[in-house]
């Protein structure tokens, strides 16, 4: 059966629906700019990705774009967002043998802005489960975000930083994290758990950074910190706890880097509060 396409406003979503029931999907949120989605091709690759890890039929990509079409062609910047679940199935983990994945698009806001003078940060408290079978794909299990994000909840505070269960410093709640130690860029490996982030590709293909397996001192010993993602570009981190950290001029020529890139990103609108 072919994957059926639909916007978000128009479709009716069962009560068997299996990303509903299970978490049975992937998702990707691209940055629109222009009237185009940014870094397109790379977000459809992890998707395919994903939706393959999870046995899932993909429509078609020429099928997609058409159809996001009317939700590029409104006025502004804002957010596409691409929702593929595995589709109707009874009741039990096992999907059925006919079955037709769903996938809604959907617009949405920009998030508040990133302070320009830096965000503030904390360890969370919550470790992310290990599993390599589902590490670096976007899946519809956001279970340990939600979690994150309910204990950051002082209003001084952007975002939190998240170790895997055994204790290396991974990712954000909506972001990847990059450090520099001694003049070198590094970014956590993302083999355990963690989304790898669409920015955080771009980086990487530009030779700015190398991954590697994080000790919390390599974070809170940092030169300079920044989070990414694809909807927000490059987040320079000013605090983290009670720890001031500076924003160097090699984070701010990253910054101006990815602009010129990717005009998107410019930084001239945004907020002090953030």
């Amino acid at each position: 059966m072919s994957v059926m396409i639909a916007l978000a406003g128009d479709a009716r979503i069962g009560t068997d629906d299996r990303g509903l029931n299970y978490g049975e999907g992937v998702f990707e949120t691209l940055r629109i700019h222009a009237g185009k989605p940014l870094w397109w091709g790379a977000h459809w690759q992890r998707l395919v990705r994903g939706a393959a890890v999870l046995g899932i039929e993909t429509p078609q990509a020429d099928a997609v774009r058409a159809a996001c079409a009317p939700l590029l062609a409104q006025p502004g910047d804002g957010v596409l967002k691409l929702l593929l679940t595995g589709g109707a199935g009874g009741r039990g983990y096992a999907p059925p043998v006919q079955a037709q994945p769903q996938l809604l698009i959907s617009r949405h806001a920009l998030p508040p802005s990133w302070p320009v003078a830096g965000g503030r940060v904390r360890w969370s408290q919550l470790r992310l489960g290990i599993q390599p079978a589902l590490a670096g794909i976007k899946h519809c299990n956001r279970l340990e975000q939600i979690l994150a994000r309910r204990e950051c909840n002082d209003p001084d505070i952007h975002e939190s930083l998240l170790c895997d269960a055994l204790g290396a410093p991974t990712c954000a709640i909506a972001g990847n994290l990059f450090v520099l130690r001694k003049g070198v860029w590094l970014t956590p490996l993302i083999d355990r758990a963690g989304v790898a982030g669409i920015c955080r590709q771009w980086l990487l293909s530009q030779g700015i950074a190398r991954e590697q397996r994080l000790e919390i001192a390599d974070v809170e010993q940092a030169d300079a910190i920044f989070l990414c993602n694809a909807v927000r570009g490059i987040l320079p981190v000013r605090a983290l706890g009670a720890q001031q950290i500076a924003i160097p001029p090699e984070l701010q020529a990253l910054t101006q880097r990815l602009a010129q890139a990717e005009p998107a990103f410019a930084r001239t609108g945004d907020s002090e509060n953030g």
